[in-house]
């Protein structure tokens, strides 16, 4: 017995208001990331920007290396999220406790010695997320972050021509 046409449209309707619903709540919520909450996404992009400080080259922040931690946490390293999420606590917790105010508030030095102090104190999320940062600042960028080949370039790499076509003479040194 089939059902009536009219049940299927409201049944189909209501799918998609109620689709459309959650659509535009998500686009309110204006947070491009997988993984973090905004205010997780920048205090990870601070203490990066202290594991890679910029100089005459870019830094952890410019190379969006915050955007290759957040990709592998959402998926290959999504193990490791309850680690991510107690030790970002925790270092906002040994910032308050050492300058009574929170990590991405503090100046510099002041981050330096939260980040000596959390290395010591929660050495398993500190050695993750110097790992983290550390790939990707180096890793290919298709895996979010060396952003415009920050590091390749300082390091004098080229960048990998894209596949069919040559993006630097390879003829040369040939007899």
């Amino acid at each position: 017995m089939s059902a009536s046409p009219w049940k299927r449209r409201r049944f189909l309707s209501a799918g998609v208001s109620s689709a459309a619903a959650t659509f535009s709540g998500c686009r309110r919520n204006q947070n491009p990331w997988r993984f973090f909450t905004l205010e997780e996404a920048f205090l990870v992009e601070q203490i990066c920007q202290q594991l890679i400080p910029a100089d005459q080259d870019a830094g952890g922040r410019e190379a969006g290396v915050v955007n290759y931690i957040d990709r592998q946490l959402a998926g290959f390293h999504s193990r490791q999220q309850n680690l991510y999420r107690r030790g970002l606590v925790r270092v906002d917790e040994i910032a308050r406790a050492m300058f009574q105010d929170r990590f991405t508030s503090l100046a510099s030095e002041r981050q330096v010695a939260v980040l000596e102090e959390a290395e010591t104190k929660e050495t398993a999320f500190f050695n993750a997320i110097l790992a983290h940062a550390m790939q990707g600042f180096y890793g290919d960028p298709r895996h979010g972050g060396n952003r415009d080949y920050a590091s390749w370039r300082m390091l004098g790499v080229p960048p990998r021509p894209v596949r069919g076509r040559q993006q630097y003479d390879l003829t040369r040194g040939r007899g």
